[in-house]
């Protein structure tokens, strides 16, 4: 295939990134693959820790798709491995290892996901375990052996709890060891990861130049700021945008975000032209409320399709700014005299991910019964026959309750 210039793939490829190491050597390598007719190989290695993907996950996985777009290579090395393992957090503390079952079933479940996002025609996908699992223990000893401690000590989050006296176990030392060593086995090209990835993905290359390989360029992503404004975007801080979301929660969901994120939303995370960026920053900052109408839109249509992401703007006039209930709210029929407890009323309905989520939403005053906000995390619900109760969860999430 035809390869672009290498100046305007740099464009492409530098969008949104905070660094790459070095620039220079991928310049030389887009040089090399245009002349030679021959792809880049693009690594990004996920651990399968959690089987739902949301919009801070999409942002590494949308930079592939643009490689793959470039005409580059995308391999996605699953860490049936590394999960086992258990990756230090950057939190003072480890993620906990999985076992091999939870392992292949988050992996399909994240394989599946992630194909919403790469060109799955032109994606190859491996699984570390297939080469890290075989090998000995003088293997292991061998790989060790190409660091030294204080080279480890060097990653931020173990400096920190070495600075604090808090305990630094082995193996955690072997997990960057293990990661670089993805890149010996594939002599990849480019790895990919967020900025928290950055000593790692170093440690590859480090690893790849002692092996004589041609070592890899480091591109690292920023981690996106979640909807609450201030922490990065993850599940456990209940500010995330699910790839797997219905199209109304992906819509309500994206208008949440502070205004000052909505460029940043649409460098990231949007397929809008790099040459329309400077106008969206000039909207965002003269119109906000209609330019995260836009953001909105952009993302659910990405996801959702534009019918989708049509339905769900009319959806987000007819309940939030028109405050009705929508026509597809949900009936719940309860039995008359029984009493029901609140949270299990929810959770049947798929409102919201947990219990704690849910008991979240209560103190914060999330949920209402016919526009009374509930306070009680134990409350049960009791209906005689014909009567109908609105349950309001969420902005957007309506259900009538119906005595019979």
């Amino acid at each position: 295939m035809a390869f672009l210039p290498v100046e305007e793939q740099l464009e492409i490829i530098q969008r949104g990134a905070v660094e790459i190491v070095p620039l220079d050597e991928l310049k030389e390598k887009l040089k090399k693959s245009a002349k030679e007719n021959k792809p880049l190989q693009i690594k990004l290695g996920v651990d399968p820790t959690r089987p739902d993907l949301h919009l801070g996950h999409s942002v590494v996985l949308r930079k592939m798709r643009q490689f793959q777009d470039l005409g580059h290579e995308a391999v996605l090395i699953i860490g049936g491995f590394t999960a086992m393992i258990g990756d230090p957090t950057g939190q003072n503390s480890t993620r906990p290892p999985l076992t091999a079952e939870e392992v292949a079933e988050n992996a399909q479940s994240y394989i599946d996901q992630a194909q919403k996002i790469l060109d799955t025609s032109r994606l190859r996908i491996v699984n570390n375990n297939d080469w890290l699992g075989t090998m000995s223990f003088i293997d292991v000893i061998r790989l060790a052996s190409k660091t030294t401690v204080a080279r480890m000590i060097e990653r931020d989050d173990f400096s920190k709890r070495f600075n604090n006296n808090e305990p630094i176990s082995l193996h955690e030392f072997l997990y960057p060891l293990a990661q670089g060593q993805d890149s010996v086995h594939l002599e990849n090209d480019v790895e990919l990861g967020g900025t928290d990835q950055k000593f790692n993905l170093l440690v590859g290359r480090q690893l790849q130049k002692d092996s004589d390989i041609d070592p890899q360029i480091c591109l690292m992503m920023p981690l996106l700021v979640g909807t609450d404004g201030s922490a990065k975007m993850s599940k456990s801080y209940y500010n995330y945008i699910g790839i797997d979301e219905a199209a109304n929660d992906m819509y309500g969901k994206s208008l949440s975000i502070p205004d000052e994120l909505i460029y940043t939303y649409f460098e990231l995370v949007t397929d809008v032209a790099t040459e329309e960026l400077p106008s969206i920053k000039e909207k965002a900052e003269k119109d906000p409320r209609n330019a995260k109408h836009d953001l909105a839109f952009a993302i659910t249509k990405l996801y959702h399709g534009e019918e989708g992401a049509k339905a769900a703007c009319e959806h987000f006039e007819q309940t939030i700014i028109n405050k009705q209930v929508p026509d597809d709210a949900p009936e719940v029929e309860l039995n008359s005299g029984e009493a029901v407890r609140l949270l299990d009323v929810i959770s049947d309905l798929n409102f919201s991910q947990s219990n704690g989520e849910t008991k979240r939403l209560i103190k914060q005053g999330g949920v209402s019964i016919d526009d009374e906000k509930i306070n009680d995390i134990g409350l049960e619900i009791s209906l005689s026959v014909g009567e109908e109760k609105i349950l309001k969860v969420g902005k957007r999430k309506y259900a009538i309750l119906k005595g019979a």
